[in-house]
């Protein structure tokens, strides 16, 4: 079964209501929307119910019908008012009095059939077959068809650009945050709901403000899962503008979602709970408020041979680790950061004793020096002597001397 409505002026409305009951829809025209409603029986109950429901759901005045073919209930919606039933088997029945001008087709074609006396689909519909396709060709025969409600034709479904966005002018200026989260919640939910209605979830979310004689102020959320929690989204865009206020009143706000197909997955029976990916990520939101975008996040190292050089990035899930079964000892070093000032005493150039306020002890086993230097055409160049040591107390640390400036630093201790 397929339904269609026809509301002249109206397409919007008329997709909006198409898209809660079925993802098969086709554009007709500007006034009419034709979609595929076959099983939706289980959910609504028999065509009469679903043809109300469809009425209750499109909240304007228009003309429904439900037919078994796509032109059948096109042509009924468009001759006949209200809510029209066209049961199986009786098409030509329930199309026999529309005009024959619902059918389309060449001038030639219309002005032979108004000679002919032909008013309506039923007079067209008891025409033979033969003599009409002798007479009108192709054409005819098709149209025939038509006014009998016979055709058998499939839809073809309108794709709309997955495009999640909502923006909003405002009345007057808005220069705080608490009013501006009001039309945030408001956008936000919107967007969420048509992402909801398409079964989608998004993890990158935009946001834009027009802003009062002032360069246009940018927000971006990169979530590491897909999510579809606006109260989430809210609190962490008012973290956001926390942290990075607009510089001026706020004229417009335009805000969109990325679309993305939403995380499955299944825990094991035995395996403890995890947090909720959203409220995981509105408490990263907020330390990230606290420290700073920079401090928070996924260290990544980075393309050069500085040492301890790196960049945060968000956090984002990716394949487990595969862990080596090996039974080789493995040293890993425990950075200190800033490393910690340290004098050292030299015997025949290496080092003897260490002294600062973390260790102090008489050195046992010094392996070095291992000279590491570069960038030296940037402005923060590095040119060093490294050395591991291990201490009368039994520490394991890395030393280093700047060899511009001559001073000791203990880097980190060995675990």
């Amino acid at each position: 079964m397929f339904a269609c409505i026809h509301a002249p002026g109206n397409l919007p409305v008329l997709l909006d209501c198409a898209r809660v009951f079925s993802p098969h829809i086709e554009e007709i025209d500007d006034d009419t929307v034709v979609f595929d409603v076959r099983g939706l029986s289980s959910l609504y109950g028999p065509p009469p119910q679903l043809a109300r429901e469809i009425d209750r759901r499109v909240g304007i005045a228009a003309n429904i019908a439900i037919a078994p073919n796509p032109d059948a209930a096109v042509h009924a919606a468009r001759g006949l008012r209200g809510i029209t039933i066209v049961e199986p088997g009786r098409e030509a029945e329930a199309l026999s009095k529309l005009p024959l001008n619902l059918l389309g087709g060449s001038p030639e074609t219309a002005e032979l059939l108004d000679l002919w006396g032909i008013r309506t689909f039923g007079e067209f519909a008891k025409l033979p077959p033969l003599g009409v396709a002798a007479r009108l060709g192709d054409e005819g025969v098709y149209l025939q068809t038509l006014a009998r409600g016979e055709g058998r034709r499939q839809l073809k479904p309108l794709e709309d650009p997955l495009q999640f966005e909502e923006e909003l002018e405002l009345e007057y200026p808005v220069d705080q945050l608490e009013p501006l989260s009001f039309i945030l919640s408001r956008l936000l939910n919107e967007v969420c709901r048509r992402l909801n209605s398409r079964s989608l979830s998004t993890n990158e979310v935009r946001l834009r403000l027009t802003l009062e004689k002032a360069p246009d102020h940018h927000a971006i959320l990169r979530l590491p899962v897909p999510m579809l929690d606006s109260a989430a989204f809210l609190k962490m865009l008012q973290l956001e503008l926390n942290g990075k206020p607009p510089s001026a009143p706020v004229l417009k706000v335009h805000l969109e979602a990325e679309p993305i197909k939403p995380r499955r997955t299944q825990q094991g029976l035995f395996v403890s709970l995890s947090p909720e990916p959203q409220k995981l990520e509105l408490t990263i939101a907020r330390i990230r408020h606290l420290l700073g975008p920079d401090k928070v996040g996924i260290a990544e190292c980075l393309d050069t041979h500085r040492p301890d050089s790196f960049v945060m990035k968000p956090f984002a899930p990716g394949a487990p680790l595969q862990t080596q079964d090996t039974q080789a000892p493995r040293l890993s070093l425990r950075r200190f950061r800033p490393a910690k000032y340290a004098q050292v005493i030299l015997l025949d150039n290496r080092p003897a004793r260490i002294s600062s306020p973390a260790v102090n002890s008489a050195v046992v086993t010094a392996k070095g020096p291992w000279r590491t230097s570069g960038d030296w055409w940037r402005q923060n160049p590095w040119n060093r002597d490294e050395w591991d040591i291990e201490t009368a107390t039994g520490g394991l640390y890395r030393l280093y001397r700047e060899r511009d400036s001559s001073r000791w630093f203990i880097e980190g201790s060995y675990d």
